[in-house]
């Protein structure tokens, strides 16, 4: 008795730690776009499965950054979503272990001073990016409370995925080359399967650094120099009609240029199909 006393203790210091840092701390990483990805992928997985639920993401502090609730799903299945998500990040650690402690008999866990939203039920996860955690993830209204689990680690999977390897196939690299379309996104980089068929709109990502590696056709590269008639398309995205000045490069299969985020940069003449790798590293 005398080592349970200690160790809910102990539990307590943590839970009212944390909540004193919900308090001060902001966001660490996850953005709103990136919480988008989340649901979206969480969505994409019950779709799949056939169900419905509600998907909640907080930061790092458990404040919450977004949610949704798919069609047909019972509406307080948003607010559960939200305390599994919340609990998982002010624990640091999926809500399925916590359940497991109070079905254990440590009920007086559901009274930790300071925690008004503790949540011990399966399907909350926490949300690791670059080594970092940046928040959490919560899933209420699928088909069990073992599905809401599912659903969660698949969004954080889709996410950010670590050390897992991803591999495509000759025939899927040659379809995406041929669409012109990503080959994987991660929370850390992206791979795209670039094809142009005539020139672009100048560019300047914000925040990506580009490494363009030419495969087939060839193309007049123009980087630097000022863009014409800016417009923001999206979060840290700019694009234009063209670019003032700037160093221009003419480019040829086996050609590797590295952009940095910032740079203008335009495919202002095209000898088609170009197809080039670009990698986006943030």
């Amino acid at each position: 008795m005398q080592r349970a006393g200690r160790g809910f203790a102990l539990m307590a210091l943590v839970a009212v730690s944390a909540m004193a840092e919900a308090q001060t701390a902001p966001s660490r990483g996850l953005t709103l776009e990136g919480a988008r990805r989340l649901i979206a992928a969480a969505e994409a997985k019950a779709k799949a499965d056939g169900a419905g639920g509600a998907i909640a993401v907080v930061d790092a502090g458990g404040n919450v950054v977004e949610i949704a609730r798919l069609d047909g799903t019972f509406p307080a299945a948003t607010e559960v979503a939200t305390g599994k998500a919340r609990t998982a990040a002010l624990f640091r650690r999926p809500t399925k272990g916590l359940e497991e402690i109070v079905n254990q008999g440590r009920t007086a866990m559901t009274t930790l001073p300071g925690v008004t939203t503790f949540t011990p039920l399966q399907g909350g996860i926490p949300v690791v990016a670059g080594g970092e955690f940046v928040g959490a993830i919560g899933v209420s209204g699928a088909k069990s409370a073992a599905h809401d689990e599912e659903i969660a680690q698949a969004a954080v999977q889709a996410f950010a995925p670590g050390k897992t390897v991803t591999y495509l196939g000759a025939k899927d690299v040659e379809a995406a080359f041929a669409a012109g379309r990503p080959l994987t996104e991660t929370a850390d980089y992206k791979v795209h399967a670039s094809r142009r068929e005539a020139a672009g709109q100048a560019e300047i990502h914000e925040k990506d650094t580009d490494l363009i590696h030419v495969l087939s056709g060839k193309a007049t590269f123009v980087t630097g120099g000022k863009v014409v008639d800016p417009k923001t398309t999206g979060p840290g995205e700019i694009r234009g009609a063209s670019i003032e000045g700037g160093e221009t490069r003419a480019l040829k299969p086996g050609d590797v240029v590295v952009v940095p985020h910032g740079v203008p940069h335009w495919f202002r003449e095209v000898q088609g199909p170009l197809t080039y790798y670009v990698v986006k590293v943030p």
